[in-house]
């Protein structure tokens, strides 16, 4: 309990041995005002480790205006109260008045130490402050604080902010004594600016590792497109019997959905069931999007709505992967249901509202359902409705809902008239919606401005999709006209793939490929998978250069 009005100077000490109980067991913004005010009312302002604990709880709690108040009315702070002060800019939204802060304290002759230029150091690394960090770096050099495992950290962090991780591997490769998280941090920069090879060098060399070092390198693999790396190091975690945190199964589950991997994806699923459910905690937002995400990438699309359902509270990115998992399994009735029902509970009630991503999943639902209707609404609602200009993405998406739906005319017009310069996915739109409607002579308009853009990489698909229009339309020069531009471009179509995962091991199929070990069994298989298909009465599609090695 607080003590009410001011005491006699005799009671003084027991006032201050109180205040400062009351300080160490303060777990309220409120309570800490009024402590505060105890302190004022009893004239114990001037009382430096009061004042410092004071500072300390309202810098922890983010109200700098307070700490700023505070701290103002002090005579002759000592180093450790400016530490403090430095240390809560360097942290908050507005880091450069830690430099501000510093300043002060060299013209109020109070001596920095190595806490004061490891917190300025953490400031110009948050801040972008490239100029006063080297500045700095000079000066901890100059005051031979070189040696100090705090400062040398700090040094590390504020160059692979820069992206120099060299110059970070300079100080770290001079510390005399190197803490975990110096080596986390000099990993960090390794896996920042995309070296792997030399992150795994410092990883394999780390004397000790913490869940932040084995976090940082899954996610970091799974975030640059290594993910079989990434869930073989997420193994590798797993049996050290490091206790894996949320970015770590964030990571995996992401890695899960890139190769297929559903039966990791789902053991992750129970381990998060089975560790939030003991500890009475909800999973975050994020980890439940990443666990939506998995599914809807294996195709499991009831068990991504079940998660998305489940979920206390639902963001943008939730909303937006719910409506692409439906979107990209062709089920455009339920993810439009989806997108309504963001509109009518997300929107306003919890503060989330459609990005451009949602939009772009919502019309590809359309697209693939055939809502030519609800699309071309949606797309207006974009701007009118929700102030967001259209992408090359949104345009995208509304030509191949027009061309799917055989509004050839319409989609051609729209790319005409369009504020962006349309690129090949446009045309090539266009181009796919004359192939199911077989308007040769459109195509023939569509490569007049598709083929002149197209790189030897991007060729090929789009060539030998003309190459069957005119097929279809028994254009045979024009056919052999696009085959002598491909061999003059010297394009090859890339070969099909395919994945299928059995017990847990994933194999890839590529076509026409014989190396595989079971190739003879598995041309059997299709063999009969073919002749079976053809007694049933089914009609392959003929596709003039679909199966030619050019």
């Amino acid at each position: 309990m607080l003590i009410k009005g001011s005491v006699p100077a005799k009671g003084k000490r027991v006032v201050q041995e109180h205040l400062l109980f009351l300080l160490e067991n303060c777990n309220s913004v409120n309570a800490l005002i009024q402590i505060h005010t105890q302190v004022l009312l009893n004239g114990l302002s001037h009382k430096n480790i009061i004042v410092a604990k004071l500072l300390s709880f309202y810098i922890a709690s983010g109200h700098l205006r307070h700490a700023h108040h505070l701290f103002a009315k002090m005579d002759n702070p000592t180093t450790t109260v400016w530490n403090h002060v430095i240390r809560g800019y360097a942290r908050s939204h507005m880091p450069w008045k830690s430099m501000q802060c510093y300043s002060h304290m060299l013209s109020a002759e109070a001596q920095p130490d190595g806490f004061t230029y490891s917190s300025l150091l953490s400031a110009c690394a948050r801040g972008g402050l490239e100029k006063e960090g080297e500045q700095l770096h000079a000066t901890v050099l100059v005051k031979g604080y070189c040696s100090n495992v705090f400062v040398d950290t700090s040094l590390i962090n504020f160059y692979t902010r820069r992206d120099s991780v060299q110059r970070a591997r300079h100080v770290f490769d001079d510390m005399a004594e190197r803490s975990v998280v110096s080596w986390n941090s000099i990993l960090v920069g390794y896996v920042r600016c995309g070296d792997f090879d030399g992150a795994m060098r410092v990883f394999d060399m780390m004397p000790c590792r913490n869940v932040v070092s084995w976090t940082t390198i899954v996610s970091g693999c799974a975030q640059n497109g290594k993910c079989r790396q990434a869930l073989l190091l997420f193994g590798e975690m797993r049996r050290a019997r490091v206790e894996l945190d949320q970015v770590a199964l964030v990571a995996a589950l992401s890695a899960c959905a890139e190769l297929g991997d559903l039966k990791l994806g789902r053991w992750i699923h129970w381990y998060v069931q089975q560790w939030f459910v003991s500890r009475n905690k909800q999973p975050s937002v994020r980890l439940n999007n990443a666990l939506i995400h998995m599914y809807a990438s294996c195709g499991i699309i009831r068990e991504a709505h079940k998660v998305f359902v489940k979920m206390p509270w639902k963001s943008t990115v939730s909303w937006t992967s719910m409506i692409m998992a439906f979107a990209k399994q062709g089920l455009g009735k339920e993810a439009l249901d989806v997108f309504k029902t963001m509109l009518s509970d997300g929107v306003g009630v919890n503060g989330v509202s459609p990005d451009e991503i949602t939009f772009i999943g919502v019309l590809c639902a359309c697209s693939h359902a055939g809502f030519v209707d609800e699309g071309r609404q949606i797309f207006a609602s974009m701007k009118h409705t929700w102030g967001l200009n259209p992408r090359i993405e949104h345009y995208g998406c509304m030509v191949d809902l027009l061309s799917r739906a055989g509004f050839l005319d319409e989609a051609r017009g729209l790319i005409e008239t369009m504020p962006l310069k349309p690129n090949d996915a446009l045309w090539g739109a266009l181009l796919g919606g004359c192939h199911i409607h077989k308007n040769s002579d459109l195509a023939s308009q569509v490569e007049k401005n598709l083929v002149p853009e197209l790189s030897v990489d991007q060729a090929a698909g789009y060539l030998v999709l003309l190459s069957n229009i005119y097929a279809f339309g028994q254009r045979w020069q024009d056919v052999i006209t696009v085959r002598q531009k491909m061999i003059e471009m010297g394009v090859k179509k890339p070969p099909g793939r395919s994945w299928i995962q059995i017990n847990g091991a994933v194999h890839n199929f590529v076509a026409g490929d014989m190396t595989h070990k079971h190739s003879y069994f598995i041309y059997e298989i299709l063999y009969d998978v073919t002749k079976q298909a053809n007694l049933e009465g089914y009609e392959s599609e003929i596709n003039v250069f679909l199966d030619v090695e050019l």
